[in-house]
C-alpha cells in the first residue's frame, strides 16, 4: 500500500455503472486502482449473474475480493515461514 499523504484526496470513481465519490490520504491513483479493481469484480459477477440484485452483487464481491486477500495472507505467511527455516538452517 502507498504512504499516506498529508492532504486527503477525493475522487470520483465508477463502480459498476454507478458514481462514488471516495476520500482518502493516499495518492489518487491509487483509489483509482483499488476502485478500478471493485469495479471489474462487480462488472465481471453483473456479466455471470444478470438477474442478480446490485446489493447481491456487491456482497459477492465483497466475498470473492476478501477470499483472495485471505488466501494471499496465508500464502504469504507460508512463505515468511519457509523463508526464516531456511535462514535459520
Amino acid at each position: 500500500m502507498p504512504s499516506e499523504t498529508k492532504s486527503i484526496n477525493r475522487v470520483k470513481v465508477r463502480i459498476n455503472g454507478e458514481d462514488y465519490y471516495v476520500r482518502g490520504r493516499v495518492p489518487v491513483e491509487y483509489i483509482k486502482k483499488v476502485a478500478n479493481y471493485v469495479d471489474r469484480k462487480m462488472c465481471d459477477l453483473s456479466q455471470n449473474y444478470p438477474d442478480l440484485s446490485r446489493t447481491r452483487i456487491a456482497v459477492l464481491a465483497a466475498l470473492n475480493i476478501t477470499d483472495e486477500l485471505l488466501r494471499l495472507k496465508q500464502e504469504y505467511e507460508e512463505f515468511l515461514t519457509t523463508f526464516d527455516d531456511e535462514s535459520e538452517g
